[in-house]
């Protein structure tokens, strides 16, 4: 049986609407995108709320008009500056004569964790486990049916802005859609681009957009750090447009164009002069220093959240880079690990459609979203079974 599923996506620069088909043969084929450039938001607002509705509008008719199908239902994914993440503790006894771990145990210990939340605003959008143990021994995300007497586990919660809900979907019902349900984008990115192995070592996935920085401490199934950074790509560009006294399109070129770790003094940027006026030609040696400033800036920031605030990662760990803020650029992630002191790999393409990473969210959201409509459709597996399969179908994804 085939399913049509239409996901949107709200980045800082751009609002990205999907739709895919999901049937036996194929999991997930990407039929449309629809993609509406926007002012984007900062510190949980809209920067220009008036002119959202037609940007939602664009996007969405656009991947219409790609798919030939009316959208009535939409999933929304809510970007990071619009959620919290809050991982929690808890421990449950296990009882009987011969005691080991039930699909009740998890749920009582997910319900002792949702317990620390109850005067926390908002609304819970995701839920997942990081690690269980049990009597202290080795983490695992599979503990139904093993032996012991204590049941321990790190459970993360996402948890979405009230506003930001309210918002789009008063905004989608003037459009004539009903949402579905919302969504942690941040999550589904976390968990397309990031390999089991990797999260099982605490990894961190950092994803630069136009306007905001998103770092993300991820382990297991679960977000259990997340931050974002009020600078990202744009700034760079702001920076170049000031310094420069170019305009803000000219800036952009430059930034796209700039090599990281090459030097090259013979190296030009030129930028076309306006009414037939001359064209302005800048060196290598102008440019560098501007563009290295602005993104040391960027970096001391990342490098802060990830050492002091996060505080996770071991020898073992992995840090990796996606969105269009900086990974376009060649050089820009082995720059960026020289600032952080870590490597910093690229994301791996999940996908043979939109690979770019400028579409990294909203390729995450789809993939959460085709997931959670999977395991609905399939029952959960109970004691002795996968229990992803079950956390999936026990928390709506």
């Amino acid at each position: 049986m085939k399913t049509t599923v239409a996901t949107i996506d709200f980045g800082t620069s751009k609002i990205v609407t999907l739709v895919a088909e999901n049937s036996g043969s194929q999991r997930c084929d990407i039929i449309a995108a629809g993609v509406a450039k926007y002012d984007g938001f900062i510190d949980e607002g809209w920067n220009n709320p008036s002119d959202l509705n037609e940007a939602i509008r664009r996007s969405i008719a656009d991947a219409e008009e790609q798919s030939g199908t009316k959208i009535k239902e939409i999933n929304v994914g809510i970007p990071g500056a619009f959620v919290r993440v809050y991982a929690t503790q808890a421990s449950v006894t296990l009882k009987g004569t011969d005691p080991r771990v039930t699909s009740n145990d998890v749920k009582q210990a997910f319900n002792q964790a949702a317990e620390n939340l109850e005067d926390i605003p908002g609304v819970v959008v995701h839920s997942s486990p990081a690690w269980f143990t049990v009597d202290s021994g080795k983490r695992t995300l599979e503990p139904v049916g093993m032996k012991g007497r204590e049941l321990k586990a790190l459970i993360s919660f996402v948890v979405g802005n009230r506003y930001f809900i309210d918002d789009v979907t008063t905004r989608m019902a003037e459009q004539g859609i009903t949402v579905s349900g919302f969504f942690s984008t941040s999550a589904g990115e976390a968990m397309l681009f990031l390999n089991e192995q990797d999260r099982d070592h605490t990894s961190v996935l950092i994803d630069m957009g136009y306007l905001n920085t998103e770092i993300i401490g991820v382990e297991g199934d679960a977000i259990i750090y997340q931050k974002v950074i009020n600078s990202g790509g744009g700034h760079i560009a702001v920076a170049l447009a000031d310094e420069l006294d170019i305009n803000l399109t000219a800036a952009e070129d430059i930034k796209r164009k700039f090599v990281y770790g090459i030097e090259s003094g013979d190296e030009k940027f030129e930028v076309p002069g306006a009414d037939g006026e001359k064209a302005t030609v800048f060196t290598r040696e102008q440019v560098k220093p501007i563009i290295c400033k602005a993104v040391d800036e960027i970096a001391d920031q990342i490098k802060e959240a990830i050492d002091d605030d996060f505080g996770g990662l071991g020898n073992w760990s992995s840090v990796f880079m996606t969105g269009g803020g900086m990974s376009f650029n060649r050089g820009g992630k082995e720059y960026l690990s020289g600032k952080l002191g870590r490597a910093v790999q690229e994301t791996p393409r999940r996908t043979t459609k939109l690979n770019s990473h400028c579409f990294s969210s909203a390729l995450g959201l789809m993939d959460l979203i085709i997931d959670t409509v999977e395991q609905q459709h399939q029952p959960a597996s109970g004691a002795g079974g996968k229990l992803k399969d079950f956390f999936r179908s026990l928390l709506g994804g």
